[in-house]
């Protein structure tokens, strides 16, 4: 399952998809231009509202989130028929996996034999586990598995077998030769898996955030309220996820009693036609957005020009439509939190806090070995080669997948946990949850690290002798340790539309939500001072202006995108090496 074949989709229904897309960008487009105008008045409001000091300190990473490049040989089954062969694989830093028929081609510069981009696809690697799997999505009508012919390839015995799994994609199976290999494939895989996946979430651009809010919406307005993992990926990808979702009965209920073959083969032709259907939903989906990309540009410009001057006069309206909307659902939204939250809360707040904390201390455990790691060989080797190797392998600490996978763990041991909040709450995001957290531990463990190179700059001169020096170290090691346990009460954070009723009512439900959760916090972290917001955004902030004219009892919270609060920017200068005194 390599290269792509021709297409197995006819032009009518090639006609037929392109049509779907156009109807689905219809109806999101105009609720993407009013989410966009929201966007730009929250991201103004928050530039002249001063905001509160966060309590940690550290200083941001100006390092881009990556994937370290992987490479090496595997066996993959492709072709047609398929067969096991040799294959040279490539995983790239923006999380595109590409292959090869051999080394040599790669290393030449040809072109790959097939690529992907790891968006939404998940890796396993027990055979058992992929070929229960594969009897899953094409079951037999009649329940009877008894003459369904056997698939030799299938079924061969793979020692090391890495399968790429995806809902609307054709499979990816490979095999490594050792388990050590498998392990780093593996680890690699989940990193660029992760990296394509939030790369929305992580932006701090408007139209990021506007998009998410335009995408629930109009899934709310098809019906569907829940939360799931159909937002991890661009945005091309999100709305192509969006339509594949709503086509898929249609799909199975058409196409899959006509499909070739029997049993796992039969399964794997019903991949290859989601594949040839998501493609052409893909490539409509990315032309659609390419063609509205000037209107956007040209939207946020003009956006910005509009709202900053009057920007005033907005959030005290703002102020006022609040205050009059939380007077008129006071009473039976706090009715409706004593019956329905409170009693849940204490339980979804200790499952997220326990997910976070797990991972922080993960964070601040590896962080510690690395800053003694530095000490101990700057008292026992002063040599500045050395030292220069040394700070170098440090400062790549957080984009290092074996390292990091300590940290990585502890937020994949939570999956089971979050998988339970399905049932009593409908929740179906707990990959989206657990890739946050990942997230949240390895930009902390970047911002970490440029904080104790940078200090460690400050403080190290060649005045020193060796014994100095790792004094200092450890000064600023101790320093940094204790601005990353300051950040452990700041790890939750909601979002918020502005400025259309619609967006406005929601804000006042949330405040008062979000009241309910600081209380269940602080009890949880026994801290005083802990806010759901990580910048101190408050609904006060967005109605500043108009505050004389609302009550203390009209005040709430209203918190910014999840995710949204690391900024991320380009190189971080690494410690120079110094020589120093025996």
């Amino acid at each position: 399952m390599g290269g792509r074949p021709s297409s197995p989709l006819d032009k009518r229904q090639q006609q037929h998809l392109r049509d779907q897309v156009e109807v689905l960008l219809r109806s999101f487009l105009p609720q993407y231009r009013l989410q966009l105008a929201a966007s730009v008045l929250q991201q103004i409001s928050r530039e002249l509202v001063p905001q509160e000091l966060a309590g940690s300190q550290l200083l941001p990473s100006k390092k881009l989130p990556r994937v370290r490049e992987h490479r090496g040989p595997l066996t993959q089954l492709r072709g047609h028929p398929p067969q096991w062969q040799p294959t040279f694989c490539v995983l790239r830093g923006n999380g595109h996996l590409e292959w090869f028929s051999r080394r040599e081609e790669f290393e030449n510069g040809g072109r790959p034999l097939g690529s992907t981009a790891l968006t939404g696809y998940t890796v396993l690697t027990c055979q058992r586990e992929y070929l229960r799997l594969l009897d899953t999505l094409c079951p037999d009508a009649s329940g009877d598995h008894t003459q369904e012919e056997p698939d030799p390839l299938l079924e061969m015995p793979v020692s090391f077998p890495l399968f790429l799994q995806h809902p609307f994609r054709r499979h990816l199976c490979l095999s490594a030769a050792t388990a050590e290999a498998q392990r780093a494939w593996r680890l690699a895989l989940q990193g660029g898996i992760r990296l394509r996946g939030t790369v929305l979430q992580r932006s701090q651009a408007p139209a990021a955030h506007a998009f998410l809010e335009a995408v629930r919406l109009y899934r709310q307005h098809r019906g569907h309220f829940g939360h799931d993992d159909l937002t991890l990926g661009s945005d091309a990808e999100v709305l192509t996820a969006v339509l594949m979702r709503d086509l898929l009965p249609e799909l199975r209920a058409q196409t899959q009693p006509g499909l070739r073959g029997a049993g796992r083969a039969r399964a794997w032709a019903w991949t290859e036609l989601l594949d040839a259907v998501h493609a052409a939903v893909l490539a409509g989906a990315s032309a659609g957005l390419r063609a509205f990309q000037p209107e956007k540009d040209e939207l946020l410009s003009a956006l910005e020009r509009t709202i900053r001057p009057d920007v005033d006069q907005m959030m005290r309206l703002r102020g006022r439509v609040a205050g009059k909307l939380r007077t008129a659902v006071q009473g039976p939204l706090e009715s409706c939190l004593r019956g329905k939250v409170d009693a849940q809360l204490p339980r979804v707040s200790q499952t997220l806090l326990s997910i976070v904390e797990a991972a922080l201390a993960a964070v601040q455990t590896l962080l510690a070995q690395g800053m003694d790691r530095l000490c101990r060989h700057l008292r026992a080797n002063p040599s500045g080669a050395r030292l220069r190797r040394e700070v170098h392998s440090f400062g790549e600490m957080p984009w290092d997948p074996e390292l990091m996978q300590t940290c990585f763990r502890e937020a994949e041991r939570s999956q089971g946990r979050l998988e339970q909040l399905a049932v009593p709450f409908g929740f179906l995001g707990a990959r989206s949850l657990v890739f946050g957290a990942q997230d949240l531990a390895q930009q902390l463990m970047a911002d970490a690290v440029a904080t104790f190179l940078q200090l460690a700059d400050q403080c190290l001169t060649s005045a020193l002798d060796c014994h100095q020096a790792a004094q200092q170290l450890e000064k600023v090691r101790g320093r940094v340790l204790k601005e990353l346990r300051e950040f452990e009460g700041d790890v939750l954070a909601v979002g918020s539309p502005a400025l259309t009723i619609e967006g406005v009512y929601e804000d006042v439900i949330r405040g008062a939500l979000l009241q309910r959760i600081d209380g269940e916090l602080k009890k949880a972290l026994g801290a005083s001072d802990v806010s759901c917001t990580r910048d101190g955004c408050s609904e006060a902030a967005w109605g500043q202006a108009g505050a004389d004219e609302e009550t203390e009892a009209q005040r709430g919270t209203c918190a910014k995108q999840p995710g949204s609060c690391t900024e991320v920017q380009p190189l971080c200068p690494l410690l120079p090496p110094r020589t120093f005194r025996s």
